[in-house]
């Protein structure tokens, strides 16, 4: 097999040696990475890059690949900016899809509803015939209408499920909002239910049509189900996929250690079955608490608003379930937003490590969107990584955010360099349908802490932004570390797959803000060009 030699350009390699002027590619595998000087002496077609820049493929630490791909057909309300215009974007997409049985939304902020609370009679006033269906940004709750209420047989006498909430008005009938486990298992298992396969192989392809135009060669999704792996196995073509993908199988918390561990078991029977370069089951996922803006995250002390819940998994029913997993070597990935929360999947992992003894582990926290000085510490003295989403701390979606704690807790947030600096391995991804996949825009607000929205915001606790260079690496090298792919992807480097992404522009030579602008010419997933 003839090689190929890509020279007359940038490459960034993040690895030990930063940069190389030529890369020769064999097959799928990066032979050589260097110099051009040494480069040409190896027999090959030569590629000129024309001046481009080259990096690894990004690797998109925590994703939810069919939902990414659901909510991208769905009806975007990201940048509604008031009531009227949710409304209308609503109403226009009821007309729009008169035969639809149910309407769709995603990624509505709060700060859209200038002050006012979100109701089912203002989604009703415009949709009062067909179910309506809106997921917040952060998916961790919704909002629907009178018609979804009954569709989901909501009433006055439906109890709160397992660590999740209806929203009642001062009646105490339903008003619309569902919190925690209410959106995330009553209504999401219904809506799977309405959803055929031929749908979800269309989200998929459509989630992996995305990334590749993007420059994304892998991605863990960071929630799987018997439906998202079962469409990702359908989608396997001679053994691959479009990309690389590792997953972690979701546990849902049921109030009983043996059914909670019944699905470990499960995670360990698929991790043995589905353990190669383009699909395997990497370990488990478990919410550890919600999200700030609905004030279900786990704090150390009250929201602004004086609540104070407590965690999805208390600590007495956390411990064994990560003790089991470990023992069963998967990579445990803990959902932890609130300080407390990162207090109580620490003190999980470590009681893992006393009952099973000491190996490379590599377990993860998710979000770590506020984490205690003392925390930092203890997460990389146990080697934990840290998955975060810089995209998670752009400036535009941050005054609701900043307004639920309401005090100095808002300097901690999203530390970056605090966990570098500590010794802590750090992922980048985007959390997507949460958030944005792009992962260009998210190096953007990682190196310079702006809006990749609107960056004539003020910068979000600019003393947090990464060096570029760090930024980069944080997305691809670490983040092939974090789902143990490093031996294969990440780096531009000898032996690893030529998994990489030819940019339009240098980043590195333009501004930051070139990295809102610049394109990918190119994606090239084990040597081809995709």
């Amino acid at each position: 097999m003839t090689p190929v030699h890509y020279r007359g350009g940038r490459i960034f390699t993040a690895s030990a040696s930063g940069w190389a002027e030529s890369m020769v590619v064999r097959g799928e595998t990066i032979e050589y990475v260097g110099s051009t000087a040494e480069a040409d002496r190896i027999e090959a077609q030569v590629v000129e890059l024309d001046g481009a820049f080259v990096l690894p493929g990004f690797v998109d630490a925590h994703t939810h690949l069919v939902s990414m791909g659901e909510a991208l057909e769905q009806v975007d309300l990201f940048s509604a900016s008031s009531p009227e215009d949710l409304q209308h974007r609503l109403a226009r997409a009821a007309a729009d899809a008169p035969e639809a049985p149910r309407i769709l939304g995603r990624s509505w902020l709060f700060d859209a509803l200038g002050g006012q609370a979100p109701h089912r009679k203002l989604i009703d006033a415009v949709v009062p015939d067909r179910p309506v269906y809106l997921a917040a940004n952060d998916v961790h709750s919704a909002w629907v209408n009178s018609a979804a209420l009954r569709e989901l047989g909501i009433d006055r006498d439906t109890p709160d499920p397992l660590d999740g909430r209806i929203g009642r008005d001062e009646t105490g009938e339903p008003d619309g909002m569902l919190y925690e486990t209410a959106a995330l298992q009553l209504m999401r298992h219904f809506l799977d239910d309405q959803t055929s396969d031929a749908d979800r192989d269309r989200a998929l392809a459509s989630a992996f049509a995305h990334y590749l135009a993007d420059g994304v060669t892998t991605a863990v999704d960071m929630a799987l189900t018997e439906a998202d792996l079962a469409t990702l196995e359908r989608a396997l073509e001679g053994g691959r996929l479009p990309i690389r993908v590792a997953g972690h199988w979701l546990i849902e918390r049921t109030g009983n250690t043996r059914d909670d561990l019944r699905q470990v078991e499960r995670a360990a029977e698929l991790s043995a079955r589905l353990s190669g370069p383009w699909l395997r089951v990497a370990g488990i996922k478990l919410m550890v608490d919600g999200v700030i803006d609905t004030c279900t995250a786990a704090m150390k002390k009250p929201f602004a608003d004086g609540s104070h819940p407590g965690p999805l998994w208390p600590p007495e029913a956390l411990a064994p379930v990560v003790a089991a997993a470990d023992a069963a070597g998967l990579q445990v990935a803990m959902h932890a937003i609130g300080d407390e929360a990162s207090d109580i999947a620490l003190t999980a992992l470590e009681h893992a490590i006393k009952v099973n003894g000491p190996r490379d582990r590599r377990h993860r926290l998710e979000h770590l969107e506020t984490v205690t000085a003392e925390n930092v510490k203890r997460l990389a003295e146990l080697g934990a990584v840290a998955s975060m989403q810089p995209v998670h701390a752009d400036p535009a979606i941050q005054e609701n955010w900043r307004a639920k704690l309401g005090d100095d807790r808002v300097r901690r947030g999203f530390p970056w360099p605090e966990l570098t600096a500590a010794g802590a391995v750090l992922a980048f991804g985007s959390d997507a349908p949460t958030a944005p996949h792009p992962p260009l825009p998210n190096m953007y607000i990682a190196t310079t802490r702006r809006s990749a929205l609107n960056p004539d915001l003020e910068p979000n606790l600019p003393e947090y932004a990464l060096p570029l260079a760090e930024a980069l690496a944080h997305g691809t090298r670490d983040a092939a570390y974090a789902c143990r792919w490093d031996g294969l992807t990440g780096q531009l480097a000898p032996g690893l797959a030529a998994d990489f992404a030819v940019l339009d522009v240098d980043p590195f030579v333009e501004a930051p803000d070139a990295l809102l602008r610049a394109r990918v010419r190119q994606t090239f997933v084990a040597g081809k060009s995709v």
